[in-house]
């Protein structure tokens, strides 16, 4: 007789079981210091790991899948899943508490009772090594020194980064012992070698610290079960390097929750850490010249007074389409976001802001990514694809960089992350430096990042030559691919466009504004102030905060609304270039000026849907209390601020005041 098969519930219960005698067999080691710590850490990680496969296999699992019929299914797979993550958090707390043994934490690692203090030190001893601490990196594409202090570099090199700098600039040093500084873009976190090939970069200093450390201090050595000295830095440095480098994408590769091809956002990465630098807020500001004396984008027109129109060498339009074929991240990761982030690139830099557009998706087709939904009102700026590029770079590799990303938490630990599911580049000009005609563009989506070549998005999906037309067609659909449409712009919108800086990348549907405030700026640093060399504080508060705007961009939708609400008002007075200034500044500062420093108003934070269902609730409710202020007034609308009706926060001279010195570029 054939022996009973398991049901596939049953199987995982055994894992289950297999997984807690593991994960108490491990702790009563540490507990009694069978193992050592080095050892006691592989176990815990390799037991993470084999958890949460399992938790996914479990979550998979439905009642359909059984062989025969179970009684209370759904309460046997909630008491397992209980099961499995408690066992997961047991994990999760002994791998704090898993120290790398340091000269003096190890001392009292060989007595039964430590005190409070070491213990304190043994946690320290788990902090990552700041910014500023040396880490292994790799190379991802050859780079050429252009001046004295660069290190040249080709790609597959492994790097000792000496100092971070905020700039972006690295200070490096290679295996010959060269050092210089290198782009950090050119870089990714890892040497992908093994430890012994590892050790040999490790640097004569490093070595000095030891041999110091251990001659200054004969009682902080540390000594094993076998009477044998261990030198903790050097034996731990490999353990070290890994604590830092496992990250969430790491773990959640290791669990197949994610495609091959997936990698930390890039470009997410340089917003977050380069601060304003890549943001449109720091774009839409005056450029200083060389001299420092004058503007190097922004002039008068003698004879209209009016900002003086620039030509770039790259102005299009363009209007992201769909995307298809995009693979999602598997069980146990919640997607709080999908979207486009898009640049100026050539290939080695980014020569623009990073202007990021939200996608939207149908649960019947998770793999369609859709732009520019149809809806009623205004469409939010956050999903508007059609978007401008204003780049005046003389790079011959001139693009536009698209980076298709997720915004993640994952659910057993409520971490959030940014993911990279990919990228294209759509490169504006021919072989013969011509622009690339208006037509609708299908952009193969390439895995890794946009420094990695020939790396698909999901190893899963065939990548090959199949000879059969049939077979051609089949793979090429299944290929992902991002569609863009390059257009043109009414004669309006092209001159209005002509008044931005020469670098800048947003949405086409806020260019009036963007062109008001080009103007406001003219007039206040070329005509209003006494002589071009006086740089004292300007009381500019449209100035000093519509650069806020662009970075939560739900406040420029107010702003925009409003705005549209008083043209229908203006008839004929919109010719009147004075009056249209004016009248700007009166509906900003009776709107989004009041919003930006309500108490009520919520801190913008991407991708956080409480936050942002909170702020939408607010912003509508004030707008509409502000309008029925406005029409029964009648007036300038300032009045607002002395209604005890609606509180706003205490003023500061820093939201009412424009430093030129401070934000110029």
């Amino acid at each position: 007789m054939p022996p009973k098969r398991e049901r596939p519930l049953q199987l995982v219960q055994g894992e289950v079981d297999d997984m807690k005698k593991q994960v108490d067999s491990l702790v009563n080691d540490v507990q009694k210091n069978i193992v050592s710590t080095e050892e006691a850490f592989r176990r815990c990680h390799k037991l993470q790991v084999s958890g949460e496969k399992t938790l996914q296999k479990l979550q998979n699992l439905t009642k359909a899948d059984e062989l025969a019929p179970v009684g209370n299914y759904d309460q046997r797979k909630q008491v397992e899943e209980r099961r499995l993550q408690d066992d997961l958090e047991r994990l999760n707390m002994l791998a704090l508490k898993l120290s790398p043994p340091g000269p003096s934490s190890a001392a009292g690692a060989v007595c039964q009772e430590t005190s409070e203090e070491e213990e304190e030190e043994e946690m320290e001893s788990l902090k990552p090594p700041p910014q500023s601490g040396p880490c292994i990196n790799t190379v991802l594409c050859d780079f050429t020194g252009q001046q004295e202090g660069d290190l040249s570099v080709r790609k597959g090199d492994v790097l000792r980064i000496i100092r971070r700098s905020a700039d972006g600039w690295w200070l490096a040093q290679d295996n010959k012992g060269n050092r210089g500084v290198v782009p950090k873009t050119y870089l990714k976190i890892g040497s992908g070698a093994d430890e012994d090939e590892d050790d040999k970069y490790a640097t004569e200093e490093e070595e000095e610290e030891e041999e110091e450390e251990e001659e200054d201090s004969d009682d902080e050595e540390v000594t094993d079960d076998k009477g044998q000295q261990s030198t903790s830095f050097s034996k731990w440095g490999a353990v070290k390097k890994a604590l830092t480098e496992i990250d969430t994408t790491d773990v959640l590769a290791a669990m197949g929750a994610i495609p091959s091809g997936f990698r930390p956002s890039t470009l997410n990465q340089l917003l977050v850490e380069e601060g304003v630098t890549y943001k449109a807020s720091h774009y839409i500001q005056p450029q200083l010249s060389q001299s420092q004396l004058s503007f190097s984008d922004l002039f008068l027109d003698p004879i209209t007074g009016r900002v003086r129109s620039r030509q770039v060498r790259i102005c299009v339009c363009f209007a992201l389409r769909s995307c298809r074929m995009i693979p999602t991240p598997g069980v146990g990761v919640q997607v709080l976001s999908r979207h486009v982030r898009l640049c100026a690139f050539d290939g080695t830099q980014v020569l623009s802001n990073i202007h990021t557009v939200r996608a939207t998706h149908s649960s019947k087709s998770p793999k369609t990514w859709s732009f520019s939904p149809r809806m009623t009102g205004i469409l939010p700026t956050l999903l508007d694809g059609e978007c401008f590029l204003r780049c005046n770079s003389a790079s011959p590799d001139l693009g536009i960089l698209f980076e298709l990303g997720v915004t993640f938490v994952r659910n057993s630990t409520g971490e959030r992350g940014d993911l990279s599911c990919g990228w294209a580049f759509l490169k504006l000009t021919n072989g013969l430096g011509n622009p690339l005609p208006n037509r609708t563009y299908e952009l193969p989506v390439n895995g890794g990042t946009p420094y990695e070549k020939d790396v698909t998005v999901d190893a899963s999906i065939a990548r090959g030559s199949p000879t059969g037309a049939l077979q051609q067609m089949l793979q090429a659909r299944q290929q992902p691919k991002l569609t863009v449409k390059l257009k043109s712009a009414r004669s309006r919108i092209r001159k209005q466009l002509g008044l931005l800086p020469d670098a800048l990348l947003h949405s086409l549907s806020c260019v009036h504004l963007l062109a008001l405030h080009r103007q406001l700026l003219a007039d206040t640093l070329l005509v209003d102030r006494p002589t071009m060399q006086n740089a004292d504080l300007v009381c500019s508060p449209v100035l000093s905060t519509f650069p806020m705007l662009l970075d939560q961009q739900d406040l420029l939708d107010a702003l925009r609304s409003v705005w549209l609400d008083s043209e229908v008002y203006m008839g004929k007075a919109r010719s009147d270039h004075s009056y249209l200034k004016q009248e700007f500044i009166r509906v900003y500062m009776s709107s989004v000026y009041f919003l930006l420093h309500s108490p009520s108003l919520p801190c913008h934070r991407w991708a956080d849907p409480p936050s942002e269902e909170q702020r939408a609730r607010v912003i509508y409710a004030t707008l509409e209390a502000l309008k029925r202020t406005r029409h029964a007034a009648a007036h300038s609308g300032i009045e607002v601020f002395v209604d005890p009706d609606h509180q706003h926060l205490a003023f500061d001279i820093s939201e009412l005041t424009f430093d030129l010195l401070r934000v110029a570029r």
